[in-house]
């Protein structure tokens, strides 16, 4: 592996639950030991709310259109200016903004890859999730995954 930093990622993932956000920490601490991501440019969502305002803090913000707007927007140029998207999945808690997000990002003709917590892979996944990304690996893979060399590979689990 090389020890360059050259791939920035748009980082997706959920943090409305316990579960997700373990695996959001995880992930997060994964890619920052891993000397092929570059972190520091690296669009991650809760970094970049609109005003510095996050949800999670101040939910009122759910029924502001200006913040909402914004936040979208700048989640879309994220997503856009980022050289790959890496989503951190949850089989079984869904997120339909994780799903708007993996579709821009393949519209735009991105690779896509999905990291689930080791505990949950092989677990049955969504079909359209199955089918929009290009590589799985588990949690205890992405340190050492090197994105300068991105690759194919099915998922280890069914769909539903």
């Amino acid at each position: 592996m090389t020890n360059q930093k050259s791939k920035t990622v748009y980082f997706c993932a959920g943090w409305f639950t316990d579960k997700q956000n373990k695996a959001y920490e995880d992930a997060m601490n994964a890619i920052k030991t891993n000397p092929t991501v570059d972190v520091e440019n690296s669009y991650v969502p809760l970094q970049h709310q609109y005003k510095g305002l996050r949800v999670d803090e101040h939910p009122e913000l759910l029924q502001d259109r200006e913040w909402s707007t914004a936040t979208y927007n700048g989640d879309r140029v994220g997503v856009s200016t980022s050289d790959m998207l890496l989503a951190v999945y949850i089989p079984e808690e869904e997120d339909v903004g994780m799903g708007v997000e993996l579709g821009m990002a393949r519209a735009l003709g991105k690779y896509i890859m999905v990291v689930i917590p080791d505990e949950d892979f092989g677990k049955p996944i969504n079909l359209m999730s199955w089918g929009i990304a290009d590589n799985f690996i588990k949690m205890s893979e992405l340190p050492q995954y090197d994105f300068n060399k991105p690759s194919y590979n099915f998922y280890d689990g069914g769909v539903y």
